[in-house]
């Protein structure tokens, strides 16, 4: 990639298009600061770490706007500035710091949107939906994640 910067665009949007795709999610756009931050990068991974830097992206974006968040390369590069009319989404935090693998990211991103639905799962205004995932999809997420309804006292969705 660092001798085809110019195949970076279409890549970014490839990779993009896919994991949205995969993901049921609709990102529709990438700002140009983005695809600029990207082309800059040396991409010591190749072509597989921009894959993984789209698909981590893929996640954490809520919005119809791909947000590479920052630290997401080496340089730190990538973080974008959000659209004045828009709010961003941004990394959640768990437990008082940002969460460091995929992971980690998936979980917290549920957890908040679970949190926001009063954990309702299913239904209209409930966290499936606000994620774009069916129903089903989102709880075997949660199982996976060791997700589970936190009893009173709160335990902040972490299995006893």
């Amino acid at each position: 990639l660092r001798e085809r910067r110019e195949d970076i665009p279409p890549l970014v949007q490839h990779f993009v298009d896919r994991c949205a795709r995969r993901m049921k999610k609709s990102i529709s756009m990438v700002p140009a600061a983005t695809l600029e931050s990207l082309s800059r990068y040396d991409w010591p991974g190749n072509v597989r770490e921009l894959e993984n830097v789209i698909e981590r992206s893929v996640i954490l974006s809520a919005g119809p706007e791909l947000i590479v968040p920052a630290g997401a390369l080496d340089t730190g590069i990538a973080q974008t500035a959000p659209s004045p009319d828009r709010t961003r989404a941004t990394a959640p935090e768990i437990f008082g710091r940002t969460p460091q693998t995929l992971a980690e990211a998936e979980r917290a991103f549920i957890l908040r949107a679970l949190e926001q639905a009063s954990w309702v799962v299913a239904g209209r205004g409930g966290a499936a939906a606000r994620l774009g995932l069916s129903r089903t999809t989102l709880q075997g997420r949660m199982r996976k994640l060791g997700i589970s309804r936190p009893r009173l006292g709160g335990n902040h969705g972490q299995k006893d």
